[in-house]
């Protein structure tokens, strides 16, 4: 019985999935199922139209910064708070999940009226300093995990044999976080790339991203090409779960 109620919670979940999935090689102009015909003409839309592609290569790029972002400023944030011990050490740790707190829609709004006063909105920067604020607590949590299974007892023998702190950092302590480090990058790049609540506040005509594209288009237009769209995100969201999967697992084994 249990096992008959976890694959119906399963084809419940897959259900509406296979249904886009079936949707999007439909040869027909509008939404119907099951598929008439066969085709990759949604597909071909999709690559051919800028005003889909260019969203998504926006997004991309902003996926791309905020990643990179997030971690030049959590990694080494979380091996000082992991290494050293002060007064409030506490406080700036909560500091760093505090985003998590926050209901998003709060936080767009706060951020929308904050950027708008210094003319921040309808820009990447602003795109990329929202989506940063939202990523790094996971980046934190994921990098501070892989900090509680590094062997400070390196770090010192690497000490005593002449190398610096920055050097040490660099070559013993990274290659240690590495696994932690890629699953917290993949983390960021997926979440920054799909967050659409705060882009929604923030955006605009020169810098929409692919989120917010759908999002309208679904409350303006119906457009069967959303179908096309939706399964190329859920694909790669699925390519990027079984590689933090295997990174996790690589990691384990190691």
């Amino acid at each position: 019985m249990p096992s008959l109620i976890a694959v119906g919670g399963l084809l419940f979940l897959l259900g509406p999935i296979a249904v886009v999935v079936a949707q999007s090689v439909n040869g027909a102009g509008d939404l119907v199922f099951p598929p008439r015909h066969f085709t990759f003409a949604l597909y071909e839309q999709f690559f051919t139209d800028a005003a889909w592609w260019g969203p998504a290569l926006q997004s991309v790029w902003v996926a791309v910064l905020t990643a990179a972002v997030s971690l030049v400023v959590t990694l080494p944030a979380a091996y000082a708070l992991h290494r050293t011990s002060f007064f409030g050490r506490k406080a700036v740790q909560m500091l760093f999940v505090a985003p998590m707190l926050i209901p998003v829609i709060s936080l767009g709004l706060g951020i929308y009226i904050f950027f708008s006063a210094v003319r921040l909105d309808n820009s990447t920067l602003g795109l990329v300093a929202t989506h940063s604020t939202l990523v790094m607590p996971f980046m934190f949590i994921s990098i501070g995990a892989g900090m509680r299974q590094t062997n400070p007892a390196l770090e010192s023998v690497a000490m005593l044999m002449g190398a610096g702190r920055v050097r040490t950092f660099f070559q013993v302590v990274v290659p240690q976080l590495r696994p932690s480090i890629f699953v917290g990058v993949l983390f960021a790049f997926l979440m920054s790339f799909d967050e659409v609540v705060v882009a929604y506040f923030i955006t605009g005509p020169q810098t929409t991203t692919l989120p917010v594209k759908m999002y309208s288009a679904i409350r303006w237009e119906v457009s069967p090409v959303l179908t096309a769209i939706s399964t190329i995100l859920t694909l790669s969201s699925l390519g990027v779960c079984l590689l933090i999967i295997a990174l996790r697992e690589s990691h384990s084994n190691a």
